[in-house]
């Protein structure tokens, strides 16, 4: 399995950036542990790129011939390995080494067919008009509705690469620099997903079901009014109000779908929490305004985003991936005392990860960690700074994979 060629840069010309990013890119693919003849660019910008961004992929794409399709989107920022560039101009780039029939670029100009791919990366705009409806119709074009990606952050343009040619040589290709709607790259069966989610949040009260709501505001926490539930969770008071706005501010909800607790054993949140923050109280009628809608049924925990949390989170999920692909080791002893075979064979190695992308909401970059460079970045190849999912891939065959993770 060979690595994908990542580089990454950053410079107030976008021209000298993207000629530092070609020549690590260059460099790699002359070692022999990375892929030579990757198809498939992932490009993330900070924001300070946009207006030049179709002029930036008409040179890297001249300038990477062999490299037929691309995608990718704009952030407030992006880090790669051990570097963070945190609103300050900068790119990275990750060539993916996959097959054409292993994956399929799709936006408004070049639509994904329907039922062809497993899963999707998507990349979408936050001012489209139906958002919500436009992904849930997306998901529903593939055959296990898995969606991961997020959305553009940016201050200027909130352009998206997509690039697709049509047959392998790239003479017909649709698509560039988008803006508005959804544009990613979709996957077939042929390549395995393997996901977490980090909330970067901890739980600071039990979970309780939302008996009345409307709207976006609870009302009712197992049956009690929802904001004296909640004051007295926080240990506040609005007899105190500068106090109460100030712990307020710093805690979220974790919601969870009716009958399915969102916190397990070890009392972290699951993947399928959706955290949202608290956009009002109502003392009038005792409620909770949420950003979310919400419906009687569901669960409901408060927790806090911190830097603790988020640190700790990161680490679970990174020990879970790494269980996940590297068998437990036994001793000599152990195998002997477990096996008839007198001279047993020893595990193998589990699959290796060929390059990783870590999508998080800008939250969670810069200033939170309280340093230039994130707790995470001995982890992600990649990183976008944009809020959603995270995801993981690997290709079954040939031997590649390309890993994802988002969050928030």
């Amino acid at each position: 399995m060979k690595l994908f060629p990542c580089g990454h840069a950053t410079h107030p010309q976008w021209r000298m950036a993207a000629g530092l990013v070609l020549a690590q890119l260059q460099a790699q693919m002359e070692l022999p542990d990375y892929a030579t003849q990757p198809r498939l660019g992932l490009l993330y910008i900070t924001d300070h790129y946009a207006p030049h961004a179709q002029a930036l992929l008409d040179h890297l794409r001249q300038a990477l011939p062999g490299v037929p399709d691309w995608a990718g989107t704009v952030g407030i920022g992006v880090a790669v390995s051990n570097a963070e560039y945190f609103d300050e101009p900068a790119m990275a780039l990750m060539l993916c080494d996959l097959t054409p029939e292993q994956y399929r670029v799709f936006s408004g100009v070049s639509p994904l067919p329907a039922a062809w791919a497993d899963a999707a990366l998507v990349h979408a705009d936050p001012h489209t008009p139906d958002l919500a409806e436009l992904i849930a119709e997306m998901a529903g074009r593939t055959q296990q509705g898995y969606l991961f990606g997020g959305l553009s952050a940016s201050r200027t343009r909130s352009v998206q690469f997509a690039v697709r040619a049509e047959d392998a040589g790239g003479s017909e290709v649709h698509g560039g620099v988008l803006e508005g709607g959804l544009s990613g790259v979709a996957f077939s069966p042929d390549v395995s997903l393997m996901s977490r989610v980090t909330q970067g949040c901890q739980p600071v009260s039990p979970e309780r079901e939302i008996t009345q709501a409307e709207g976006h505001v609870v009302l009712q926490l197992a049956g009690e009014a929802a904001l004296d539930v909640m004051l007295a969770d926080l240990g506040i008071s609005l007899s105190e109000p500068q106090k109460a706005i100030a712990v307020v501010r710093s805690t979220l909800v974790g919601l969870s779908a009716a009958g399915h607790s969102g916190v397990g054993r070890t009392g972290h949140l699951g993947n399928d929490v959706r955290v949202r923050h608290i956009i009002g109280l109502d003392p009038l009628r005792q409620g909770v305004a949420v950003a979310e809608n919400l419906e009687p049924g569901m669960l409901l925990t408060f927790c806090r985003r911190d830097v603790q949390a988020a640190r700790a989170d990161l680490v679970r999920v990174c020990a879970e991936i790494r269980e996940e692909l590297e068998p437990e080791t036994l001793s000599i002893e152990a195998i002997h005392a477990l096996s008839d075979n007198p001279l047993p064979s020893l595990p193998t190695a589990g699959p290796r990860i060929a390059g990783a992308v870590y999508v998080s909401c800008t939250g969670r970059g810069g200033p939170h960690f309280g340093a230039p460079a994130p707790s995470c970045r001995s982890f992600a190849t990649l990183w976008a700074m944009c809020p959603w999912w995270d995801f993981s891939l690997q290709a079954k065959s040939p031997a590649t994979s390309c890993t994802a993770t988002p969050g928030c």
